[in-house]
């Protein structure tokens, strides 16, 4: 575990569209911009009017900015809910809850200059439908039904030229103003809150950190000082509604005897300080929901552990929607970004909700 010097400060631009059908006391649209994993500019098509999510933001953009915004994605609300429609008659579906979305975005390296073009992506149910390839400005269909929608954007070679420039210049430039606008904020350091929960007495133990900035953080659990792979479940860092994030590591230790307990512990590092957050295995820092206590593992009373979200349908899309960034996967060995996977965002964010289920459970046991 850690980071080896200083780390390289890589931004990014990306941008969630997500249509949606049947979905009880949602927006049918929602568009999403995030800079750096911070949203930035929200649209729904309930107020059917853009704007923005961070006061940098808005000091630095004026209403004719969010008129033209607006009107842009007043035609995309509409052209998505027609892409709905021909989804489902392609997978010969008709009604019941439908999710269409568009991710693209692009990321910089303000140290090295160097633009990654980013990803380009169309999903349908939680699956790929179809992506554009930056390299052969071609577009690729791993399902049979996306293949017509395929041969019909290949023969598109404007528009394709024109996501290539947009890939390749347009975005890096709007990347390298909006961090221009809030460097102050998106290179902030904070350091999270670190607790230890259990759904049930056999349920692995979950080192949940959260409420830190920036997003470059590892969070492991070590036995004698050794970080350790095997019985461990790492999930991915995920966005608060604040700006700051979180994530988890979960521990399975059903074959750890109580006397050695004390051997292990979860270690959080955030990227650019030099001092680790330790905290040690300790049923009487355990958060549960059978009963027991619950103490923070900083000493701290647990009711300043922040307010626990309700856990409903509409969180959940709504998570989805504002934390898609977790489609962009990065390959070892530094190769190329890919992989754009809709399962594996929706599992980030059920694993977000045991989460927060077992917090609010473990408040009700203290009643």
């Amino acid at each position: 575990m850690g980071f080896q010097g200083a780390a390289a400060v890589t931004h990014s631009l990306k941008y969630f569209f997500t249509g949606s059908s049947q979905v009880p006391n949602f927006p049918e649209f929602v568009v999403v911009g995030m800079v750096d994993d911070v949203q930035v500019v929200h649209y729904d098509s309930d107020t059917e009017k853009a704007g923005p999510k961070q006061d940098w933001f808005a000091r630095n953009t004026d209403q004719q900015y969010w008129e033209s915004q607006t009107g842009n994605l007043l035609g995309s609300q509409q052209t998505f809910k027609a892409n709905i429609e021909t989804a489902k008659q392609r997978f010969n579906q008709t009604g019941g809850v439908h999710i269409v979305q568009w991710m693209y975005g692009c990321e910089w390296d303000d140290e090295t200059n160097v633009v990654n073009s980013g990803f380009h992506q169309h999903g349908y149910d939680g699956e790929d439908f179809i992506s554009f390839d930056l390299k052969t400005l071609t577009w690729i269909a791993p399902k049979q039904q996306g293949v017509i929608t395929k041969h019909k954007w290949d023969k598109n070679t404007v528009l394709n030229d024109y996501w290539n420039n947009y890939h390749n210049q347009l975005c890096p430039e709007w990347l390298k103003k909006y961090v221009s606008y809030g460097r102050s904020s998106l290179q902030r350091t904070v350091l999270p809150s670190v607790s230890l929960l259990q759904k049930t007495p056999s349920s692995p133990v979950s080192c949940h950190a959260t409420g830190f900035h920036p997003n470059r953080a590892e969070l492991v659990w070590r036995k004698d000082g050794v970080e350790l792979h095997e019985g461990v479940e790492k999930g991915e860092i995920l966005t608060n509604n604040d700006g700051n994030f979180q994530m988890s590591v979960d521990l399975d230790f059903s074959s750890v005897t109580s006397e050695d307990w004390k051997r292990y512990d979860c270690v959080f590092q955030l990227s650019g300080l030099n001092e680790d957050i330790v905290t040690k295995l300790d049923k009487n820092a355990i958060k549960t929901n059978w009963g027991k206590p619950s103490i923070r593992s900083d000493g701290g009373s647990s009711d300043s552990t922040g307010t626990i979200i309700g856990v409903v349908v509409v969180m959940l899309l709504l998570l989805i929607i504002g934390l898609g960034i977790f489609f962009w996967k990065r390959r070892t060995n530094g190769q190329d970004k890919k992989g754009l996977n809709v399962p594996t965002l929706l599992r980030l964010h059920l694993h977000q909700l045991k989460i927060q289920t077992l917090r609010k459970r473990a408040v009700k046991s203290r009643r």
